[in-house]
């Protein structure tokens, strides 16, 4: 579990590395701590979610990583503003209504699909060379069940829906701790 103090400083760093990319300053993970703030421990997979007055604005993660938290968090920060292909790279004058989210994954495992709890699993999916990952919050967000947050999965995943069946699929879990400014 991260401490309220560690998810205060992964969450400044985020903002900071956001920040220091619109300044044009250059990227030093340490250069995005708080003054006086320790360095979080660890490593491991990290997803950075941005919205806008609630609405997704950039999310993008690493599942696994060897990289220290901090660095992680920073790159993916970085990346969720300005490299999500789903959205043009942010500006400064969006950089104000910035809200961060930083989900830390757990290590991936296989499970059946009746074995999804919603809410609990993020999921990721694999078949052939496609795949796809969504969140543990992103069906609460969407409002779906089980079915709902399988077939978006496989809509994630550019496959048709049901493809967690076919015997090749590989469906794999992780939780998530999930935290924010808001």
């Amino acid at each position: 579990m991260t401490s309220e103090a560690d998810r205060a400083v992964l969450l400044s760093v985020a903002r900071n590395a956001i920040s220091a990319k619109l300044e044009g300053r250059r990227p030093s993970p340490d250069g995005y701590l708080p003054p006086g703030a320790e360095r979080p421990k660890g490593s491991g997979g990290v997803f950075v979610t941005l919205k806008i007055r609630g609405k997704l604005r950039g999310c993008i993660g690493r599942i696994r990583s060897e990289d220290p938290i901090v660095e992680t968090v920073s790159e993916m920060a970085r990346a969720a503003a300005f490299e999500d292909p789903r959205f043009p790279p942010l500006s400064s004058e969006e950089f104000p209504e910035l809200s961060i989210e930083i989900s830390r994954l757990s290590a991936f495992f296989p499970i059946a699909a009746e074995d999804v709890e919603v809410g609990v699993h993020g999921l990721m999916l694999r078949l052939g060379y496609r795949s796809g990952l969504l969140l543990p919050q992103v069906p609460g967000e969407q409002g779906w069940d089980r079915s709902a947050f399988l077939s978006g999965l496989c809509r994630k995943s550019s496959l048709p829906d049901g493809a967690w069946t076919n015997p090749d699929a590989q469906l794999e879990a992780f939780t998530a701790e999930v935290f924010g400014e808001d």
